[in-house]
């Protein structure tokens, strides 16, 4: 029997608006990050609304719900994929990518109402503002940022990079 216990996966936290068309375009990276590494990173959306768009608030506490039903990844690609829907229709949105998923829509319609999920959302962004994230999408690796909110060249490798020297270092 060994006594070595896996090594704790890497950490990729990615602070998003779920209106922001950049979050969009980097689900293809999140897809191979997921790809390449599997279990050895831990991917976390953070949750950094933006004021300019006037549903990314309650979309973000929608995800929330989302992972209390058991499907946080499935419902935020699906809802990324629907950026520009959601800027035009807005919360109904929210609640047909919900029943598209099979989830319970009313139960997002609730959530909505009583803001239970609100304070995990504030906590976020309160946290992405302290390290200084100021759009979306931005990685965080340990203690290093990428804004992908100013560009999506060559940030798939950057992200890559950190993570293969931060695997290493683990030995």
């Amino acid at each position: 029997m060994s006594d070595s216990t896996p090594a704790a996966p890497v950490v990729l936290d990615i602070w998003c608006d779920l209106e922001c068309p950049d979050c969009h375009q980097a689900l293809s990276d999140v897809r191979a990050v997921r790809a390449r590494y599997g279990d050895r990173v831990e991917i976390r959306l953070r949750h950094f609304p933006l004021e300019k768009h006037k549903h990314a608030y309650a979309a973000a506490q929608a995800a929330e719900e989302a992972t209390a039903q058991g499907q946080d990844w499935p419902y935020i690609e699906a809802l990324l994929a629907r950026t520009a829907d959601l800027g035009r229709t807005g919360e109904p949105v929210l609640l047909d990518v919900a029943r598209e998923l099979g989830l319970d829509a009313e139960e997002f319609d609730t959530a909505l109402i009583d803001g239970r999920h609100l304070l995990i959302v504030d906590a976020d962004q309160a946290e992405g503002k302290a390290i200084g994230v100021t759009g979306t999408p931005t990685y965080v690796i340990g203690d290093e940022r990428l804004d992908g909110g100013k560009s999506q060249e060559g940030l798939r490798e950057r992200i890559e990079e950190i993570i293969d020297r931060r695997l290493a270092a683990q030995g």
